[in-house]
């Protein structure tokens, strides 16, 4: 009897110690707590060991525990409650706000909202107010409910509030009677479930297999606001050869523009309704963001955030073919790239972190700038190198006085197309921003046995990215040894002197502006020939359809009087009726 009670005794220390399941109660306490006394700092601390009933909003208890010890400290104090009725986070604010704190888990999926309530006290007993409906929107929270502090600590009416589908006559929540805690008898799964099931139906259901990214066009700008729905129609076309299904767009007018977000608070708020409702992933700015902006607005709406050069760069990536298009698409993304790196709270971030390795040492972070420098410093001489045989090039058309053209102009202006026409080759053109990017060169024999070089450039357009501009420096660079530019125009575009404006503006940043341009207005099939007629004559120009060979004899004709003026030579042959003329300029060599 002896020994087995000793035995007992011995065992019972070790049965107690066996792995047993037990859930880690978090204990740290979020936001204001300077000057709490210990009692109710432990007080807070035992909030998290509280359960709620899955199906209630709010228990009476618990809205006790919150309004007695809120109205001792004078000050808001907030829970973020999970579906399953487990506190996940306490904060403290002050007697008129409440900060959420960053929320780690994220739940993804069609129509998911965040998993979360936040339940927070009122000591004025005032309703929901902008802030409360702000953090539902953009967090998107299961739930925001405030419960009312009585000046006798006891909890008051409840405030609740959730979002709403976009099938909802334009309203963005749905704000609850202000009822007792023991009244407020709607079923919280239920509802929340419900909620969910709209949101997805409200956002159409995916074809098999398509996984393009879908998103939402914002612009803010502080003035002219017919211009930027000008950019932003832009944005669209860029957005859609990028293989993005575009959502919707939304234009903010403001005074001053946001240094954090860009944008105001409240369309911030709208635009993370917009996200939910319309099942976005991904949002696209026309402006360029600074990394902070990009960061905060990701980081508060928790999706994807790009901005207009970020759209370009994707469109190069994927259209570049040669080895010098690659390259310096390479190099632009990773110019921008290098300023957007940012380091992450980590424990191990230093490489040889740990015991026996204190001291200054270099951080993952640290690193990464490193490489990608590295990186850049080996594309840049790759660049040089291209450069050097460009200029060969250059140099070997110059000893045989070889005359240059160039076609400039606005993207998607039917450049490739008119050099295929004009030539004779099958260089692959389409009807989209960017669908050429590698430039190319053609011979194109003149009916006086001569023959000059036509090129096809990449397209330009408005706020185009410096970074692209400084990586495709070698490739513009051949622009500086034509002794001709052609600046095709899409004259049936609405706002076809903007973007002449634009293309002007950057040849001459480029330093082009005093090569010999003639001005060129394509599709003259989509304009009224009265309208045709009058643009030529204002800006000495020449109609054509780049499609159509036969109405490009003018365009020959101008072509030859400026270059042969430039590079005289003596006629051989006699000169060719213009019938002649027309036939034989169509039989460029490729």
């Amino acid at each position: 009897m002896l020994l087995s009670t000793l035995l007992a005794r011995r065992l019972r220390p070790h049965i107690a110690r066996t792995p047993i399941e037990r859930q880690v109660v978090p204990t740290r306490i979020y936001g204001q707590t300077t000057g709490l006394k210990p009692g109710q700092l432990r007080r807070l601390e035992h909030l998290y060991r509280r359960r709620l009933p899955p199906e209630r909003i709010i228990s009476q208890e618990l809205a006790r525990n919150l309004t007695e010890l809120s109205g001792e400290i004078k000050r808001q104090i907030g829970l973020l409650v999970s579906r399953h009725g487990t506190v996940e986070s306490v904060m403290v604010g002050d007697a008129k706000s409440l900060e959420i704190p960053p929320l780690e888990r994220v739940r993804q999926g069609i129509g998911r909202l965040q998993g979360l309530r936040c339940v927070h006290t009122h000591l004025s007993s005032e309703p929901l107010n902008r802030d409360d409906l702000n953090d539902l929107a953009i967090l998107r929270l299961d739930m925001m409910v405030a419960v009312e502090v009585q000046t006798d600590g006891l909890p008051g009416l409840v405030h609740c509030a959730h979002l709403l589908p976009s099938n909802t006559a334009g309203k963005q929540w749905e704000v609850f009677p202000p009822v007792a805690p023991s009244q407020l008898d709607v079923n919280f799964l239920r509802l929340v479930n419900s909620l969910e099931e709209e949101f997805a139906r409200a956002q159409g259901v995916r074809e098999l297999g398509d996984t393009r990214d879908r998103a939402i066009l914002m612009s803010v700008v502080t003035s002219d606001r017919l211009g930027a729905e000008e950019s932003v129609s832009e944005l669209t076309e860029l957005a859609r050869a990028d293989n993005i299904v575009v959502l919707d767009a939304l234009v903010q007018l403001r005074h001053q523009i946001d240094p954090k977000y860009l944008l105001g608070r409240g369309k911030l708020r709208e635009l993370a309704i917009k996200t939910l409702q319309l099942g976005a992933d991904l949002i696209v700015f026309d402006q360029e963001l600074t990394p902070t902006q990009a960061r905060s607005i990701s980081e508060a709406i928790d999706l994807k955030v790009i901005d207009r050069t970020q759209l370009i760069l994707d469109i190069f990536a994927k259209r570049a073919s040669s080895r010098d298009g690659k390259i310096q698409v390479e190099l632009a993304q990773l110019k921008y790239l290098l300023p957007r790196l940012r380091t992450k709270e980590s424990g191990l971030s230093r490489l040889t972190g740990g015991i026996g390795a204190r001291g200054p040492g270099e951080t993952t972070f640290e690193i990464q700038r490193r490489r990608v420098r590295e990186r850049i410093h080996r594309l840049e001489q790759q660049v040089e190198t291209l450069r050097g045989g460009r200029r060969q090039k250059r140099s070997l058309r110059e000893r045989k006085a070889m005359p240059v053209i160039s076609i400039v102009g606005y993207t998607n202006a039917g450049k490739t197309t008119l050099l295929n026409s004009l030539t004779n080759s099958h260089a692959w053109a389409a009807d989209q921003p960017f669908a050429t990017l590698d430039p190319m060169s053609r011979r194109l024999r003149f009916p006086e046995d001569r023959e000059v070089i036509i090129s096809d450039t990449v397209g330009f357009i408005r706020h185009l990215p410096k970074e692209l501009i400084a990586a495709f420096w070698a490739t513009l660079e051949e622009l500086r040894s034509a002794d001709l530019l052609i600046h095709l125009v899409d004259a049936s575009h609405p706002h076809f002197e903007e973007q002449m404006d634009a293309v002007v503006g950057l040849l001459k940043e480029l330093g082009l502006d005093e090569t010999p341009v003639l001005t060129v207005f394509n599709k003259q099939d989509r304009v009224a020939p009265q309208l045709t007629q009058n643009l030529c004559r204002l800006y000495d120009a020449i109609a054509i359809e780049a499609r159509n060979p036969t109405t490009l004899a003018p365009l020959i004709a101008r072509m030859r009087s400026i270059l042969w003026e430039q590079f005289p030579m003596p006629r051989r042959y006699p000169p060719k009726a213009e019938g002649e003329l027309e036939v034989a300029a169509m039989g460029g060599l490729g």
